[in-house]
């Protein structure tokens, strides 16, 4: 059993009189369509997960060592596709499903796990705006994505001070149409504008939105290159990153510090982008670089030794998502499905994420909060965390 799921406490009057054959996990995921990139490397987190689950007995029920059935379907990065996949899920009896790749499908497949009571572990999803519905059934392992945009704000900040970014510094900032982006956008607004030192330091200079999987960003760089910006802040998914810094570089643009929110050093990313990717900064929710604890760098070597190549946060939160499914299966003694839920809202257990440690706070509607780190794509193809020192 993975290390940290077996833990002797279960919730009283929960455990069911017979052990469950099984535990069922399930998850619709974009595995082709604009997010299959990413929807992959999330399955190879869940895979992972439940892969090595097994190979140490499964989930200890009720004195029993019950093994674990994982069903990925692929939701081909539509919403309407994945809240259909997710009903299908549900009425083939899985007793928790793990959650799609980013927020806009995430809304989608959480609302249906609402509606039939079924605890959704969102690994993804990363929007506040997802934990404001008033769901009594979503836990997201991702901290929002405007601790996001204040952790790049804070490195720049300190940048700005050992005078490696003009005082003031022009800012530009895209954002994809999504509640992902607004509520970056936001954040940097909000860091820029706090104190008067601070909106004598940033200028706002363009702020604009984009629509997701875009093939055209054209029109909107010509309109940064009169922009005369210093500092140019993106939020956009994966394929988009890879198109827009694409045709940045043919047009010979060229800023102080660029960064693509989350995105930066994905090995796609770098294939396809090649030296124009150096020096892109992002921030996000895991590094292989934190592999400082022995829960972490178990999970890196696993990876490794399964995969032949270095996991990124995305299949960290993955493999993590599968850990929270399944110490909450252990905690409730049973796979009710309300007692799995009560066993989620109560869970602190130790995490590979910044921090250590991971709760999904009520006050937060069950988002995990913690903080993110800044890493910076290098010429060598790594892609170290400069922020916060670790």
């Amino acid at each position: 059993m993975i290390r940290g799921i077996l833990i002797a406490a279960t919730f009283a009057g929960a455990v069911q009189a017979a052990p469950p054959r099984e535990v069922k996990l399930g998850a619709a995921l974009p595995l082709s369509g604009p997010e299959s990139k990413s929807g992959g490397r999330l399955r190879d987190g869940y895979e992972l997960g439940v892969d090595l689950a097994n190979q140490q007995g499964g989930v200890e029920i009720a004195g029993a060592h019950v093994p674990v059935k994982l069903t990925l379907v692929d939701d081909k990065s539509d919403g309407a596709t994945d809240e259909r996949a997710v009903e299908d899920l549900v009425n083939q009896g899985t007793d928790l499903v793990l959650g799609t790749f980013g927020s806009s499908l995430v809304e989608k497949g959480s609302a249906v796990s609402e509606k039939f009571h079924v605890p959704y572990v969102a690994a993804t999803g990363a929007s506040k705006a997802l934990y404001q519905r008033g769901f009594k059934h979503l836990f997201g392992l991702q901290s929002p994505v405007e601790q996001l945009g204040n952790a790049l704000m804070r490195w720049a900040e300190e940048e700005q001070q050992n005078g490696k970014l003009p005082t003031p510094a022009r800012v530009a900032i895209l954002w994809e149409k999504t509640s992902h982006g607004k509520e970056y956008a936001e954040a940097v607004k909000d860091f820029t504008g706090k104190t008067p030192r601070r909106r004598a330091a940033w200028q706002i200079v363009m702020d604009e939105s984009f629509d997701l999987n875009s093939k055209d960003f054209k029109p909107v760089l010509e309109r940064l290159k009169g922009m005369n910006a210093d500092v140019v802040l993106v939020d956009a998914h994966l394929p988009d990153y890879i198109t827009m810094h694409g045709q940045y570089a043919k047009m010979g643009l060229c800023h102080k510090l660029i960064s693509y929110g989350a995105r930066g050093p994905e090995r796609e990313a770098r294939e396809q982008l090649k030296a124009s990717a150096d020096y892109v900064t992002s921030a996000v929710w895991w590094s292989d670089e934190m592999a400082h604890n022995a829960r972490t760098a178990e999970f890196v070597k696993r990876f490794n030794d399964r995969y032949k190549r270095s996991p990124d946060w995305y299949e960290a939160l993955g493999y993590e998502a599968v850990r929270v499914a399944l110490d909450a299966v252990h905690r409730a003694g049973t796979t009710d499905r309300a007692a799995v839920r009560t066993a989620l809202t109560q869970l602190k257990m130790e995490s590979l994420l910044p921090g250590g440690f991971l709760a999904f706070p009520d006050q937060y509607g069950g988002q995990a909060q913690y903080l993110f780190v800044v890493q910076q794509n290098l010429p060598d193809g790594s892609a170290p965390v400069i922020y916060p020192r670790i």
